[in-house]
């Protein structure tokens, strides 16, 4: 996708070095980090300078890469991996990625190991570029559906960012939308800001405007009054983890538009790739929450009248905050998963129709 007119991934290696964009210094600042070790790697998903349960899962094959640079070591490469699952415990992306690696690197000589490394990583990435590539294939059928019916523009809302920012490229929730502006379906999109950290309004905004796509930053609780006022025609989702049965866990807010949407006979769809599915865990409640610092509500960023980007208190210094990060939406109020594979009902029995 792109910035500024130039052709971007989220990730890359070369040199030996991960080059990633800091997705904390937008929309303000566009910057392409450098990860030069297995720490710069897991300190990068700590705190968001890379988010997203694909693109987590991306970095966390490369933070392998890096370790293996670091020190070819099978014990240093073990608690590598141990680090890397643990800095971000929701999105299972995270973990298959991780587990993948240590799959195909189990066993091998220490002299092709880090060339094999290298190779997977890459894979995942190719991999993930090609299911999001699909998965917009897929969603552009529902969005053209809507077209032909209401031969108007489309107002699709959305929720925090699973844009191509958060994944290597097209996005997941993003995907059908971008597929849909390059066909010549007008599109809007209702870009929910997404409180705390605002991914919404500066991540999806920020890159459906370097696509040229209309869309309108709002509140997170304005969605349900303009579904009530006919003026959403559908919901797209990203996920951190779907489990067997359909159930979601996706950024914190998007249980209350699933409840808005199903109230308002609005379609609410979520768009994940296979490696997003968790097929072990049978329960919802079993999905760990991850609590972020209550920092990230108290304080905001923004730029001053200077231009220059500075953090700043909003709350009583005396006000406690907690910080849930996700929440689970159930299947009964997914109208469908849009997979690489096709769409299937947000249940185990549709799961196992495309995925055998």
């Amino acid at each position: 996708m792109k910035i500024e007119g130039k052709e971007y991934r989220t990730i890359w290696f070369e040199n030996n070095v991960v080059k990633i964009i800091d997705q904390t210094k937008l929309p303000h600042q566009f910057v392409i980090k450098d990860l030069k070790n297995i720490k710069d790697a897991v300190n990068a998903i700590k705190v968001m300078e890379v988010r997203g349960a694909p693109l987590i899962g991306a970095t966390a094959a490369y933070g392998l890469v890096l370790a293996l640079i670091e020190n070819n070591d099978q014990s240093f490469l073990n608690k590598s991996a141990e680090d890397l699952i643990s800095s971000r415990p929701t999105a299972i992306n995270l973990k298959w990625a991780v587990d993948r690696m240590m799959k195909k690197l189990s066993g091998v000589n220490s002299d092709k190991i880090l060339e094999i490394a290298v190779n997977e990583a890459k894979d995942i990435c190719e991999e993930d570029i090609k299911f999001c590539e699909n998965i917009g294939l897929n969603g552009l059928k529902i969005i053209e559906e809507i077209y032909n019916k209401k031969k108007d523009t489309v107002n699709i809302l959305t929720h925090c960012n699973a844009g191509w920012l958060a994944t290597i490229n097209w996005g997941t929730a993003t995907s059908p939308i971008y597929h849909a502006h390059k066909k010549g379906i007008p599109v809007h999109v209702w870009a929910d800001e997404t409180r705390p950290r605002n991914q919404g309004a500066n991540l999806t905004s920020y890159e459906l405007n370097e696509e040229g796509v209309k869309n309108t930053i709002i509140a997170d609780n304005t969605g349900g009054i303009l579904m009530q006022r006919g003026e959403v025609d559908m919901c797209i989702v990203g996920t951190d983890r779907t489990i067997s049965t359909g159930d979601v866990a996706n950024k914190i807010g998007t249980y209350l538009k699933a409840l808005a949407a199903h109230d308002n006979n609005v379609p609410f769809y979520v768009a994940l790739p296979s490696s997003t599915i968790d097929w072990e865990t049978k329960d919802f409640k079993d999905i760990p929450i991850e609590e972020r610092n209550s920092e990230e509500l108290s304080h905001m960023e923004g730029l001053d009248e200077n231009n220059n980007v500075k953090k700043v208190l909003i709350y009583s210094k005396k006000s406690k905050a907690m910080n849930l990060a996700f929440d689970v939406t159930p299947a009964k109020y997914v109208s469908g998963l849009i997979t690489e594979k096709g769409i299937c009902e947000a249940s185990t029995e549709g799961l196992k129709k495309l995925f055998k």
